[in-house]
């Protein structure tokens, strides 16, 4: 447990995790990363959170934004409050009927629910690019919540979380106890209610942390860190950014699936087993666990293999996490604008892998495949180191090509222009 700063102040340092933690990647990773919990007071830390999150923010959100459930909800003393008592319909033109009713948000809040805002990093601008830099810094895939808390209350009852939590306070005081896992490092499919007893009876012991939060300052919970807040004073509200970690679990899943390609281990037990009895069923287990041994030689020797499962991975975190948007209209008025001298950059955040075929040079993304000439292969790579290519210079094309080029990438939702 830390609450020391190793970053300068003042450096203009914009680093997403140096703002959450005033210390770099390498020292979090090694420190903190999975394993500990990390206080770091806004006194430490270079900026604040007011351009990420404030009460004025929360109540445009509420009032004007149209969020629709489940992009919110309400809870008390650990229940959730039935979606019907805060939301409506938006009335003529906008008749569907899960939309959040500000009137009932502000009774059902007077009356002590805790509010939660979901998926912040899909709705609120200024998460959504924070967000992204923090994904590109962890390489993880990151989410946010809001909880806006009435004073003296509690919303949730002591519980851990199947992802790590960077808890940022941005209004009003709040009181944290922190106690350590009754089940390290849990997986999302292994939460805290399948261990409730024991989540309660240790939550009832002394806690490892006893602290109060202010605006500024920022908690980091590993998984599987048990803990409870309650507001103290005024409204209260904070951030919790969610990191759904990647785990050896994670690829050993992806490694047992390619295992449903071994013909063998495919084929039916015996007809007339005797499922009464245990006994008869080990030296079925035996066999299957020498049969898998052998099918997982087998791909580790084979770099093709071991290659397919990597991609696997990488396929499934391009799922989990979302590009950086675009603005379409913007867009088209980028490509007919596009001159020699402008440049354009792969767009933050997109996943694509290159594969050269008879056809040409393609990127393959999740859900397309785009193809262009051989002769534009350079130039992609180029573009795919990440930095921005200007047009007149792309290697092997002239200007004319690079501009078709160009204007098919940023068409394609795979480049984007690069502001003069």
């Amino acid at each position: 447990m830390s609450t020391e700063s190793s970053g300068e102040r003042g450096s203009g340092d914009r680093s997403a995790l140096r703002r959450l933690t005033g210390i770099d990647l390498g020292t979090f990773a090694d420190r903190f990363w999975g394993v500990a919990p990390k206080l770091t007071r806004s006194a430490d830390l270079s900026d604040p959170f007011d351009d990420l999150m404030t009460l004025d923010a929360v109540d445009e959100l509420i009032s004007e934004r149209g969020v629709r459930a489940p992009f919110v909800r309400m809870a008390k003393d650990g229940q959730l409050l039935d979606k019907s008592q805060f939301t409506a319909s938006g009335g003529f033109g906008a008749e569907v009927t899960d939309q959040v009713d500000s009137a009932a948000v502000l009774a059902a809040f007077a009356a002590g629910n805790t509010l939660v805002l979901q998926g912040l990093h899909r709705l609120w601008p200024p998460l959504i690019r924070f967000v992204g830099d923090l994904v590109r810094e962890l390489g993880h895939p990151v989410q946010v919540n809001s909880y806006v808390t009435p004073a003296a209350s509690q919303g949730f009852s002591p519980h851990y979380d199947v992802h790590d939590v960077f808890v940022v306070q941005i209004a009003g005081t709040k009181r944290w106890s922190i106690h350590s896992p009754v089940h390290v490092h849990p997986l999302n499919n292994q939460p805290w209610s399948d261990r409730r007893s024991a989540v309660e009876d240790h939550a009832s012991n002394t806690p490892e942390l006893d602290i109060v939060l202010e605006p500024g300052d920022v908690l980091y919970l590993p998984r599987g860190w048990i803990h409870s807040a309650q507001a103290l004073g005024d409204t209260t509200v904070h951030l919790t950014i969610g990191v759904a970690s990647y785990n050896d679990y994670d690829l050993a899943h992806h490694v047992l699936k390619a295992l449903g390609d071994v013909e063998s281990l495919r084929a039916p037990l015996p007809a007339g087993l005797d499922h009464s009895d245990p006994e008869s069923i080990v030296p079925h287990v035996h066999r299957v666990l020498d049969a898998m041994r052998a099918a997982l030689d087998e791909i580790d020797r084979n770099p093709d293999a071991v290659r397919r499962l990597a991609e696997r991975v990488a396929d499934r975190h391009d799922d989990l996490v979302r590009p950086e948007p675009v603005r379409p209209l913007a867009s088209i008025a980028a490509m007919g604008a596009l001159r020699g001298e402008d440049s354009i950059r792969l767009r933050p955040g997109i996943f694509a892998r290159i594969a050269h075929t008879k056809d040409g040079v393609s990127m393959v993304l999740r859900h397309k495949t785009v193809t262009l000439p051989s002769q534009c292969a350079d130039a992609i790579e180029s573009l795919m180191k990440g930095s921005s290519c200007r047009l007149d210079s792309m290697p092997g094309l002239d200007p004319d090509d690079a501009l078709v080029v160009a204007r098919r990438l940023i068409r394609e939702g795979i480049a984007v222009a690069v502001a003069p």
